[in-house]
């Protein structure tokens, strides 16, 4: 049965500076009625289900699902109200994802019933600052993308590590359309700039694209700053995924004296589908990568990268088979074979180990490293 739900909501919701209040009403399109109370005891406001038990509800559920991404910089008075409003509503009609949310606005990656679109696209509208925004729908669908809800808040819904009361964070670079791009990555004086972090850059990237070193993009806004220092006057055009890391850097690199810079509306992935509805160029090679179970989506055929134990051409991402290491490698399937999808003799070793062992050596450390391997410059990608 596909039940729409349509949220009725008090006019307070709208303002986020308004007292919290007692309970909302939504009706299906049954007339049936359902009290959503604001004041629920907060672990129905978490989806705490393992993961086995979490695939199973959505191999049970079946319905075709859609993956999209969303940002939007505005200033939220209450952060915490939102959160949990916004659990309250996208849980009930199936969303599923990573959001985050601060006193800056919102950043969100989620999958959702593909049937329940409308009354996803009627939730942002029924938020004044939200209405209008642009959905970001993923170049390749998973039904497995994200396994469950998770809503934070944040004190930024990307980590900068800029003041923002130090500049402008409004007066971003020029928004450009994929074909605007291309003839402005053509051009012999532009600088396109990859704003991602090396492991991203590393599996897909423009021809040509500056490719920083940096393992953060806190650390990356400052790395790109250092080597742009004497490149002021040329034409710069930043990209990133789905544009949300694009506006916080190009304000930051005007408010540093950059005239000419320029950003990709909607990233990779507004790009990848401009091109492809367009009939445009693909000066992207490789695949993108995204932070949900897919780890990416493939933009052209062409592979860019290779393993990280062999050296094989290969753009396949998977993290450490060992949960205590977790590290994010290029692994090709006869390496992943011989390593029993670990990162080395020494994680392969620890698996091998029994359940009990491993909680013990495990107990009170973390993950030394993020990444198998680091470069220890930025390069410049192949115009080719």
């Amino acid at each position: 049965m596909n039940r729409k739900v349509q949220a009725i909501y008090p006019v307070s919701l709208r303002d986020t500076n308004a007292s919290r209040p007692r309970n909302r009403i939504a009706v299906d399109s049954y007339g049936a009625v359902r009290f959503i109370f604001a004041f629920v005891s907060k672990h129905n406001l978490h989806n705490k289900w393992d993961k086995e038990t979490l695939l199973k509800q959505l191999e049970q559920d079946g319905r075709p699902r859609t993956t999209l991404s969303l940002y939007r910089y505005a200033q939220v008075a209450n952060p915490a109200f939102l959160r949990d409003h916004l659990f309250s509503v996208w849980s009930a009609i199936g969303v599923l994802g990573r959001i985050y949310v601060s006193g800056e606005g919102i950043n969100a990656q989620l999958s959702l019933p593909t049937e329940a679109m409308s009354d996803f696209k009627r939730s942002l509208e029924d938020i004044d600052w939200l209405r209008g925004t642009r959905l970001n729908i993923a170049i390749e669908g998973d039904d497995k993308s994200f396994l469950k809800l998770i809503i934070k808040v944040r004190d930024k819904i990307v980590a900068d590590g800029l003041n923002d009361d130090g500049f402008d964070v409004t007066d971003c670079g020029k928004h450009v359309n994929a074909e605007e791009f291309n003839a402005l990555a053509s051009q012999s004086d532009t600088i396109v700039v990859d704003m991602r972090n090396h492991y991203e850059s590393e599996v897909g990237h423009f021809k040509g694209a500056v490719l920083p070193a940096a393992e953060t993009f806190r650390d990356e806004i400052q790395e790109v700053e250092s080597l742009l220092q004497d490149k002021k006057d040329e034409n710069i055009v930043l990209y990133c995924t789905g544009g949300i890391r694009c506006e916080k850097a190009s304000a930051y690199l005007k408010h540093k004296g950059f005239p000419n810079v320029h950003q990709l509306e909607g990233g990779i992935i507004e790009y990848a589908r401009q091109v492809k509805q367009s009939g445009l160029e693909n000066r992207f090679r490789g695949v993108n990568f995204v932070f949900d179970e897919r780890m990416a989506e493939r933009i052209s055929d062409d592979v860019v990268a290779e393993c990280h134990h062999c050296g094989t051409a290969c753009d396949t991402i998977t993290n450490c088979a060992n949960a205590a290491c977790n590290v994010l490698m290029v692994q090709c399937p006869t390496c992943a074979e011989a390593l029993n999808d670990t990162c080395g003799n020494e994680c392969q070793t620890f698996m091998g180990l029994s359940e009990e062992e491993q909680k013990a050596s495990r107990a009170g450390t973390r993950p030394e490293r993020r990444t198998l391997r680091q470069p220890t410059k930025a390069r410049v990608a192949s115009r080719d």
